[in-house]
């Protein structure tokens, strides 16, 4: 039977958006769900520290006055209440760089040697210098985890296989707002460009391929 393993050497570890304004925000629900997702979350950045593996931190960067975000048109926000047609959307308080809210959460602190991947829209790629550090060191698997699944998490992954990247998705170190969407992806999207797997089943898989 095959071994399902990783090379610690030429995977790299991507977290999308552990930030303060997302998890550490005064909402018992919010925080109540990213309560075990921190806790895979941790489990498999330990282990990447083990074996001396790229750690990057795909984080918000946006300017406080929103003149660097997105403002297209679209049916609902994002937590799908619709918009009126005839009024332009309000912005919601977004995440401004330099901030308490746009750091990086404690428990998943990045070292010095570790990678802030600065972004702008949904997808860790999008004009940012991720694509440019995996390759300068041969990096061809990123293991992926964060949130939202269902925004930032499917944007980066739909991104990384155009760009013929292997993808793990640590399905208990990523979540979202809306259960239904997160389960879905996990079931039938993501399985069809990436590997799913528990954070547990990460760790076994970089301890068999070092």
């Amino acid at each position: 039977m095959a071994i399902d393993t990783l090379n610690p050497a030429r995977s790299a570890l991507l977290f999308f958006d552990m930030l303060n304004g997302h998890i550490k925000k005064d909402d018992p629900a919010t925080q109540s769900r990213y309560k075990p997702v921190i806790g895979a979350a941790s489990q498999v950045l330990q282990s990447a520290r083990a074996h001396r593996m790229m750690v990057a931190y795909a984080a918000a960067n946006h300017r406080a006055d929103n003149a660097t975000s997105a403002h297209t048109i679209r049916d609902t926000d994002n937590r799908l209440r619709p918009l009126a047609l005839d009024k332009a959307p309000d912005l919601l308080p977004i995440l401004a760089g330099d901030t308490w809210e746009a750091a990086v959460i404690d428990e998943l602190a990045p070292a010095p040697e570790d990678y802030l991947i600065p972004k702008y829209r949904w997808s860790a790629f999008f004009q940012t210098y991720l694509d440019l550090a995996l390759r300068t060191r041969k990096i061809d698997t990123i293991i992926l985890a964060g949130g939202s699944t269902d925004v930032g998490v499917a944007s980066t992954a739909f991104a990384a296989r155009d760009l013929d990247y292997n993808l793990v998705i640590v399905s208990d170190a990523c979540s979202s707002p809306e259960q239904d969407n997160h389960d879905q992806l996990m079931r039938r999207i993501f399985p069809r460009m990436a590997r799913v797997r528990t954070a547990a089943q990460v760790v076994a898989m970089l301890r068999a391929g070092k």
